[in-house]
C-alpha cells in the first residue's frame, strides 16, 4: 500500500516560525478527516507526540539547495503534480499550473485541448504514458513570475521529494 505524505514542512505546526536549516525537526503522523497528516515541530514547539498519533520521528532540517543548480526530476515532478491534482486544493492551483508547464516542457504531459469556462482558459492535459486526464487553469504568468515559481519548485522538489 502506498502512502503519499506531505514532505517536510517549512514552518513549525505549533509556533508558526520557520524551521531553520540545520535544526532538529520533530515530525508526527496523526489521523485527520479520515487521512494521515504529517505535522512538523521545532524543538521550541515540541511538547511530545499528541494522543492517538500513528508515529513520530526526528529529522535534521536540510539547508536549501541553490535552485539554479537544481534540475527538476520529471518522474518526481509528475508524482507531485498527480498528488496536487488529487487534492484539488485552490491554494495550490498556481503551483500546479507552473508544474504543468514544466512537465509539458519535459514532455511528460501533452496538451490535448484548450477550452474556455466563462473567463477562464482551461488546459486539458494527459500523461504521455496514459496518466489521467488533467484540467489546469491557465494563469498566463509573466516570465518573471514563471521563473520565480519554477525556481521555488526546483528547490522544493529537491528538498522534499527526492528519494
Amino acid at each position: 500500500m502506498d502512502y503519499h505524505l506531505k514532505p517536510l514542512g517549512k514552518t513549525c505546526a505549533a509556533t508558526g516560525k520557520p524551521l531553520a536549516p540545520g535544526s532538529v525537526c520533530h515530525s508526527v503522523l496523526v489521523e485527520k478527516e479520515g487521512g494521515l497528516v504529517r505535522l512538523d515541530f521545532s524543538d521550541e514547539g515540541w511538547t511530545g507526540p499528541p494522543q492517538g498519533h500513528f508515529g513520530h520521528w526526528t529529522v535534521d532540517v536540510p539547508a536549501a539547495p541553490d535552485p539554479h543548480q537544481q534540475r527538476i526530476d520529471p518522474e518526481v515532478a509528475l508524482r507531485y503534480f498527480e498528488q496536487l491534482s488529487e487534492e484539488a486544493s485552490p491554494v495550490h492551483e498556481k503551483t500546479r499550473y507552473a508544474l504543468a508547464l514544466v512537465l509539458l516542457q519535459q514532455r511528460k504531459l501533452k496538451l490535448e485541448n484548450v477550452r474556455f469556462d466563462d473567463d477562464d482558459e482551461v488546459l486539458e492535459l494527459s500523461g504521455v504514458h496514459g496518466e489521467g486526464n488533467f484540467e489546469v487553469r491557465n494563469y498566463h504568468l509573466d516570465d518573471t513570475e514563471s521563473q520565480r515559481m519554477q525556481a521555488e519548485l526546483k528547490a522544493q522538489l529537491a528538498l522534499e521529494w527526492q528519494s
